[in-house]
């Protein structure tokens, strides 16, 4: 759990770090969450720091991670969003896990989604955890590494 004083200073450097960039960026820093700390920024141009399919967002996290890792001696993760970007991105891969898990139920096919990357397909397997008629399996190799779903044996 990191002490008030070391929140305060990932608000302070967080801050430091985005006004660098000279964008215009309004910074929330959430309460700690199982050792994570939310970071939420609000910005009129999102899609410059987000990237395609999120690739940017991802990397400025990391390089903003590396930064505060300097600084602060207790293990810590960020989770950084940018206008609500992995929230929508999220519950978007959740219904897309439940309507193919469907489908297999269905059809008893199993199908083959996108290749994504590690932190996609992990909400696609919790998302399928819970149910006994179908089976989800992470096949390939990076960068085409994809989910499979299957029907239950």
């Amino acid at each position: 759990m990191l002490s008030p004083k070391d929140l305060e200073k990932i608000k302070k450097i967080t801050k430091e770090f985005f006004e660098k960039t000279t964008f215009n960026i309004e910074i929330e820093v959430l309460p700690e969450r199982d050792q994570t700390i939310p970071i939420n920024l609000k910005t009129e141009e999102p899609q410059i720091l987000i990237g395609e399919g999120g690739q940017t967002l991802v990397e400025i996290q990391h390089l903003l991670k590396a930064i505060l890792k300097r600084q602060i001696i207790e293990s810590f993760y960020i989770d950084l969003d940018i206008n609500d970007y992995k929230k929508k991105k999220n519950e978007y891969l959740k219904e897309m896990a439940r309507d193919a898990a469907d489908e297999v139920a269905l059809t008893k096919k199993e199908k083959i989604l996108a290749p994504m990357p590690a932190y996609e397909r992990r909400i696609i397997h919790l998302e399928l955890v819970g149910r006994s008629d179908v089976v989800s399996e992470s096949i390939g190799e990076e960068p085409e590494r994809r989910v499979v779903i299957k029907p239950s044996a």
